[in-house]
């Protein structure tokens, strides 16, 4: 598939040039024109690139892309990994908070596919775009029952807080770094927040509050979304893809 139309479809799928965002989107590092093979991964960091080039892919769509911010100097460690993109021709295409709360394919959709949670509206705004969905359970469950989904899910080191009451009525779902929602999840009619990791200055939050909170991990409530679009481009272009596992501990 040409790397143009390839790189045009998805940035119409994700809304990328609509939503505002830590650093530009999209195609970040332009690399060789036709695309035969994807590989995704949560992180642009050196091992996945090695994953990439090991699957012999042209494509690399990551979630957490190499541009955050201010323009950098293409150097040291950052400079070795544009280089090497470049290098090896390989293209990299990014989609972060776009990829979060997409409706079908994002981080928090296939989180509540995972949990048998129904999404029922948004919260969470970030540069006008809410980054967290509200969800309800569609069968009467547990929240120890939703800790054990979530860990067979994703096989992941959960941290667990269990303030809230036992049966979960309405639950705020986040992927990544999202503990500082927790107030407006209570006020928005939340008693448990699944978020990927931790801000200290919450920590006594949730017992506080009296909300549960299931922390999965940054890195793993946020594989599932390059995977869903994987499986999405599979679909409509036959495009073969392998994802790139490169844990971050926590």
């Amino acid at each position: 598939m040409n790397r143009e139309d390839l790189a045009h479809y998805l940035n119409d799928l994700l809304n990328i040039d609509v939503i505002t965002d830590y650093g530009p989107q999209g195609l970040q590092i332009e690399g060789r024109t036709e695309v035969n093979k994807l590989a995704v991964a949560v992180d642009a960091a050196h091992e996945t690139i090695d994953g990439a080039l090991a699957a012999d892919a042209d494509m690399l769509i990551v979630h957490h892309g190499i541009f955050w911010g201010p323009p950098r100097r293409i150097a040291g460690a950052f400079g070795r990994k544009v280089r090497r993109f470049i290098e090896s021709d390989l293209n990299l295409y990014a989609a972060h908070l776009a990829l979060d709360l997409h409706p079908t394919l994002g981080n928090n959709a296939e989180l509540c596919r995972l949990l048998d949670l129904r999404a029922v509206d948004t919260y969470f705004e970030y540069k006008g775009a809410d980054v967290g969905v509200i969800a309800e359970p569609v069968h009467a469950v547990s929240f120890a029952e939703v800790v054990a989904k979530f860990s067979a899910a994703l096989q992941a080191p959960l941290k667990v807080d269990a303030s809230g009451p036992e049966q979960v009525q309405r639950l705020a779902v986040c992927s990544g770094d999202a503990a500082r929602s927790l107030e407006e999840a209570l006020a928005r009619g939340c008693d448990t927040l699944i978020t990927g990791e931790l801000d200290y200055t919450m920590a006594h939050a949730p017992s506080e509050l009296g909300m549960n909170v299931l922390y999965g991990g940054h890195y793993a409530t946020e594989t599932l979304g390059v995977q869903a679009l994987a499986r999405h481009l599979h679909e409509q272009f036959d495009l073969p893809w392998v994802f790139v596992d490169v844990p971050v501990a926590q």
